[in-house]
């Protein structure tokens, strides 16, 4: 087998890529689809302390996320966690998860999503947030959600982890 030139890119340095802000959470572009052929991408979550991402499920796509910076509590199914710098936390398809910064430093996720395609979801959620009036916000983000199989649930946990860690949804003041 013969070598071949690396004709793409190889690195990606600190701070390069496009971000959006979602109300709480950052999306940090680094690994797009196109530079894997589809086959995942990665992106950089920076989470303030004392927010919780709404309950959600996706059908197309598993996630890997590992934490950097900060602590997280995790909720997938059944089960509650807490998650420290080095500590990987696997999401698959097909359950119900949240997660959230208990504070009260601020954390860092590096999440991994595979098969690629879901961070396009960010990047229109970001677009989104800058453009829609905040009252119409949450049936906006359902609509664009359910373009990419991924649905919001569970409001029960929302109620329950807000009283018990103090959180504030994305985007609650």
């Amino acid at each position: 087998m013969g070598e071949r030139a690396v004709e793409q890119k190889v690195l990606v340095a600190p701070g390069e890529g496009a971000s959006v802000w979602l109300g709480g959470i950052g999306v940090d572009f680094k690994v797009p689809a196109d530079l894997t052929g589809g086959a995942f991408s990665i992106v950089e979550h920076p989470l303030e302390p004392g927010r919780l991402v709404p309950p959600h499920i996706h059908h197309r796509e598993d996630e890997l996320s590992y934490v950097l910076e900060g602590r997280i509590g995790v909720r997938i199914g059944d089960a509650e966690y807490e998650a420290g710098p080095g500590t990987y936390v696997w999401k698959p398809r097909d359950v119900p998860h949240t997660f959230w910064n208990p504070g009260p430093e601020p954390a860092r996720l590096l999440e991994i999503i595979w098969p690629a395609g879901f961070e396009q979801f960010f990047a229109r959620l970001g677009e989104l947030a800058q453009t829609v009036p905040q009252d119409e916000f949450p049936q906006r983000r359902a609509e664009l959600a359910r373009e990419y199989d991924h649905h919001f649930l569970h409001p029960e946990w929302v109620d329950d982890l807000k009283a018990r860690y103090g959180l504030k949804l994305l985007g609650e003041e």
